[in-house]
């Protein structure tokens, strides 16, 4: 089953009248969203979110139920002047471009995620920070894509939440970045315009949760009373792993966006951030 959760378009816009459109996909394996906007003025007109009942054991159950939902959902076959798709998963890691060498992309990988000799292996450019992002993308789902779009570009969502946070005014101390969905966490810790970590948990409990965070500010020796740490993502001030975290780290604030589409949404200004976040 597929639940649609949101759906909300600026006021008396016309997708189909709208001229010079451009559509941005993120999904994985608990569901599938995408934003339009405008493609000269970058401007949000709509954002549609899809939740999946259950968590989808591969790509290829993931691929069915993203069918279903572009043989429903007329805002995706629409033309559009550009296309970018965000691949949101746990396979991927970083490597300073001093470092890197395109002929050995599987090396950087199979230390952290087992891969298999027929998995298709990308990378993402981050100049910013000197580094390469290497990840495996769901190359089905690519394929399917393409047939529906022609060409487009795609990243991961590392890449995509990296780029965003580095163009927030910089801080002079350690500060934690957390992303939220609903089994996993992106934890990025930053200073100035380095990324001093980068990666991804699977968690079960609110015990798991509090887990990393802890161990990763361990790690780095930061101190719990004193580092900032910013939520986005699918957290709430109410739930509990909000409340066990604070109840370990104090300084818990919400990174919110700016995208005008957010006041018309009945959804918080730090969700959603890979897709809405500005």
């Amino acid at each position: 089953m597929i639940e649609k959760r949101v759906q909300k378009k600026t006021s008396k816009t016309s997708l189909k009248k709208t001229k010079n459109i451009a559509l941005s996909i993120q999904f994985n394996l608990d569901g599938f969203s995408f934003c339009v906007s405008d493609f000269l003025t970058k401007k949000a007109l709509l954002f549609t979110e899809y939740l999946f009942d259950k968590k989808q054991n591969t790509p290829e159950e993931l691929l069915k139920e993203i069918e279903k939902i572009f043989q429903s959902d007329a805002n995706l076959q629409l033309e559009y002047n550009a296309v970018t798709v965000i691949h949101q998963n746990n396979l991927a890691t970083l490597v300073p471009t001093l470092y890197f060498d395109e002929n050995a992309l599987a090396n950087y990988l199979k230390f952290t995620i087992k891969t298999l000799k027929t998995d298709f292996i990308a990378f993402d450019d981050l100049p910013e920070i000197t580094a390469k992002n290497v990840y495996v993308p769901y190359i089905n789902i690519n394929n399917y894509l393409f047939q529906n779009f022609g060409e487009f570009d795609y990243k991961h969502h590392h890449t995509v939440l990296i780029e965003k946070l580095l163009k927030i005014e910089n801080f002079k101390e350690n500060t934690m970045y957390v992303n939220v969905s609903k089994n996993a966490i992106d934890v990025f810790v930053l200073k100035d315009i380095k990324v001093l970590l980068s990666n991804s948990f699977s968690y079960h409990t609110k015990e798991d949760f509090i887990y990393y965070l802890l161990f990763t500010a361990e790690q780095l020796q930061l101190n719990p009373a004193e580092f900032p740490l910013y939520f986005t993502g699918a957290i709430h001030i109410n739930d509990d792993i909000y409340k066990i975290t604070y109840k370990y780290i104090k300084n818990i604030f919400f990174l919110e966006s700016k995208n005008a589409l957010l006041e018309e949404l009945d959804i918080s200004k730090h969700s959603n951030y890979i897709l809405l976040g500005s």
